[in-house]
C-alpha cells in the first residue's frame, strides 16, 4: 500500500519525464520572454504612429502628382553583385516627353531583412539625364535599389527588382 511516506511514484520514468518536459518548456519561455522584452525587433517600424498620418486627399494628391510626372527610369546594373566590390550603376531618367531629366538623385540600397544595414548614395550626373555610381553592399543577400530624383520642385521615386548580392569567390 502506497503512503505519503513512500516515494516510490516520483521515481517512476513517467513522472520523471513529464516533471522534465514541464521545466524545460518553462525554461525555454522564459528565454523567449526576455530575449522579446532586451532585444530591439528590426522587423517593426517604430515610426509607424506618425509616418502615416497623412490625410487620404495628401495620398491621392502625391500619386497624382508622381503619376502626372510620368518621367522613366532606366537601371544599367552588373549581372553579379559581389559583397564587398564596388558595383558599377548607371542610371537613366527622362520625362514624359523623352527629354532628359536634370537634378540630383539620391539612391537608398534597402535591404527587406534588416533596416539597420540601410544606406543611400548620392548618384553624379555624368551626362544629360545620366546619373552614375558606385556602390559597395555589406551584406550577402537580397537587396533593393530605391531612386529618388529631384528637379527643382519635382520628385521622383522608382525602385528596382529585388537582386541577390553574393560572397565574392
Amino acid at each position: 500500500m502506497l503512503t505519503q511516506k513512500d516515494k516510490t511514484g516520483w521515481r517512476n520514468p513517467w513522472v520523471i519525464g513529464m516533471t522534465g518536459l514541464i521545466v524545460t518548456t518553462l525554461l525555454v519561455n522564459s528565454v523567449l520572454i526576455w530575449f522579446a522584452l532586451h532585444s530591439r525587433s528590426t522587423l517593426v517600424d517604430h515610426e509607424y504612429s506618425t509616418k502615416d498620418r497623412k490625410s487620404d486627399t495628401e495620398t491621392i494628391g502625391g500619386i497624382q502628382a508622381q503619376n502626372s510626372l510620368a518621367w522613366k527610369v532606366t537601371l544599367k546594373q552588373p549581372k553579379a553583385v559581389m559583397l564587398g566590390t564596388p558595383a558599377p550603376y548607371e542610371i537613366d531618367v527622362a520625362d514624359s516627353q523623352g527629354a532628359p531629366v536634370n537634378g540630383e538623385m539620391e539612391v537608398v540600397a534597402y535591404r527587406p531583412a534588416d533596416a539597420e544595414k540601410d544606406f543611400s548614395i548620392p548618384f553624379k550626373n555624368v551626362a544629360s539625364g545620366k546619373y552614375q555610381g558606385y556602390i559597395t553592399f555589406p551584406l550577402k543577400g537580397y537587396w533593393e535599389l530605391r531612386i529618388r530624383v529631384r528637379r527643382a520642385n519635382d520628385m521622383f521615386e522608382a525602385a528596382s527588382d529585388k537582386f541577390l548580392v553574393t560572397q565574392a569567390q
